[in-house]
């Protein structure tokens, strides 16, 4: 198929997409128009920030994440790959009957039976979209999928026909794309165009692009093929090279209006362009880019926490915009500086993505309205039930520790008001050991009314713990990964614990917190058991 054949016009005018008329874009860019650009954020978290390896996530998780990105206000979620699994199947309808505002997108390889399952999950979605992708580099086409470049153009154009027979927002991805020859790049790209693509997405696939290759190739999609002016043209980089959010920015910059990227930066191998980088990037530097995006960036520090706490992924101190010590100042010159005028070492309002300036420093001698200001600030609308849980909780750290600071404040309302329902409630623990003493754990799990007591011994107080455990939950599983985290500094500091248990070939994630590492490890393994029985 050539790029002279004649388009489907009755397929892509721009009139039938209110929510998403874009072809204005790519018009300021040739015209020189200084009017901002609109730069549509799809988020891929809950698809391919998902297939991070050690990710695992439940429908009720997805759920939360799905409902959290709403209110990000981002423009598009891909929810999942309905043909993967039956859960991936029933997560993404759950999502597509229950979210509304953004697009919600199901992904499908250009396979009749994936664009008919992907059709199926989104359904009931308020704005439905099919995103069918297959390989066009030289390497994809030959090694993995053993197919004739007309071969591979055939799927291309009856997948996205089927899509577009079943909803109006189709998608498609030319996988791999920074490493396909241009000619048929172009040519792939105007025949979806022509079968009813509203968006074209171009993916470095495996972070193989550098930026100013990047730009150049999505200003020669735009030179070349002319029907990508009335379709939004995305862009999905991979991090391998740690080159992402410069190439997704360069690609803006070339005339591209829509960036695919997760939360956090997550996905396959090293992972996608963050969405917190280059959404701020765009709003800080307007000036440069002339553009702007409709994303909510007061939630991003809640939705990027809700996301590492619910994958297990902690987000590194020194990360940009979500990081614990991205506004944070040690030196004394910086502090100088600050107090003076913020602006002297900070190019970005911390209150912009949802961090607050000060802290309210709360002790044992507050009380509980002080507690539910705090936490309605930090985001959580708690019940009267849920307060008092989360305050008899507080008073015991407070008793602790001389301040409680906002993310202990955190770790303490994620411990007490867990996802899944409490098979067994940890009542207490006790250790045993020292230098030449094999250690020895007593543990107490309640379930129901009756108090379940084992003792155990192990190779360390962990082990001793879990061991006792096990023999009072009769469960046999395998410890994947352990992480214990510092939640705030200080000696008297609450000990995050996150831990993976792998149950047949399914991987589960635990989180427990307390002032006590090996406490808040027993609760993380309790709560990792109960998500396993919940989930049978």
């Amino acid at each position: 198929m050539g790029l002279n054949q004649t388009r489907v016009d009755s397929l892509n005018d721009p009139g039938d997409l209110p929510h998403l008329k874009n072809s204005d874009n790519h018009k300021n860019i040739k015209e020189g128009n200084k009017m901002p650009r609109k730069i549509f954020i799809f988020d891929t978290t809950l698809r391919d920030g998902e297939q991070s390896p050690g990710a695992s996530l439940d429908a009720a998780e997805k759920m939360e994440i799905a409902k959290q990105l709403a209110k990000l206000k981002v423009d598009a979620i891909e929810a999942g790959n309905p043909i993967s699994s039956q859960e991936d199947f029933d997560a993404v309808s759950a999502i597509a009957r229950e979210v509304e505002g953004p697009i919600i997108c199901a992904l499908a390889r250009s396979v009749e039976k994936d664009v008919i399952q992907a059709g199926k999950a989104i359904e009931k979605a308020q704005k439905p979209m099919i995103h069918v992708y297959i390989g066009v580099s030289p390497i994809h086409m030959a090694g993995q999928l053993r197919k004739t470049p007309d071969q591979v153009m055939e799927m291309a154009i009856s997948s996205v026909k089927l899509a577009k027979s079943i909803c109006h927002e189709v998608e498609f991805s030319p996988m791999d794309a920074a490493r396909a020859e241009t000619e048929f790049l172009y040519e792939i790209v105007q025949a979806t165009i022509e079968m009813g693509a509203t968006a074209i997405n171009i993916p470095d696939t495996v972070g193989y692009a550098v930026p100013d290759q990047f730009a150049s190739l999505v200003k020669d999609i735009i030179k070349n093929v002319p029907a990508v002016n009335d379709v939004r043209l995305s862009i999905h980089c991979h991090d391998d090279l740690g080159m992402a959010t410069s190439n997704s920015l360069a690609a803006v910059k070339a005339g591209a209006n829509q960036i695919e990227c997760t939360i956090n930066g997550m996905g396959e191998r090293a992972g996608n362009t963050p969405m917190e980088e280059v959404v701020m990037a765009i709003k800080t530097r307007k000036d440069y880019f002339d553009a702007y995006t409709d994303i909510n960036t007061k939630e991003i520090i809640n939705t990027s926490k809700l996301v590492s706490r619910l994958t297990g992924f902690i987000v590194p101190p020194n990360k940009p915009i979500v990081g614990r010590n991205a506004f944070a100042h040690s030196s004394g010159v910086h502090q100088d500086g600050i107090l003076k005028s913020r602006e002297t070492y900070e190019i970005m309002d911390p209150r912009d993505v949802g961090v607050q300036q000060s802290e309210l420093i709360l002790t044992s001698r507050s009380g509980r309205h002080a507690l539910r200001h705090r936490l309605s600030e930090l985001g959580y609308q708690l019940s009267d039930e849920q307060v008092e849980r989360a305050y008899e909780r507080f008073l015991k750290v407070a008793d602790k520790k001389k301040e409680v600071f906002d993310q202990d404040l955190i770790a303490i309302v994620e411990d007490e008001l867990p996802y899944v329902p409490q098979v067994y409630i940890l009542e207490h623990i006790e250790i045993n050991g020292g230098t030449g003493i094999n250690p020895r754990a007593v543990i107490g799990l309640k379930k129901g009314d009756e108090l379940f007591k084992e003792e155990e011994t192990g190779d360390g107080p962990v082990d001793a713990a879990y061991r006792a455990i096990d023999k009072i939950t009769g469960v046999k599983v395998e410890l994947m990964d352990y992480n214990i985290n510092a939640v705030t500094k200080g000696k008297d500091a609450m000990g995050e614990a996150l831990i993976r248990i792998k149950d047949g070939d399914r991987i589960i994630i635990g989180h427990g917190a307390s002032t006590d590492v090996i406490e808040s490890s027993a609760k993380a393994y309790v709560n990792a058991i109960n998500k396993m029985l919940h989930g049978k």
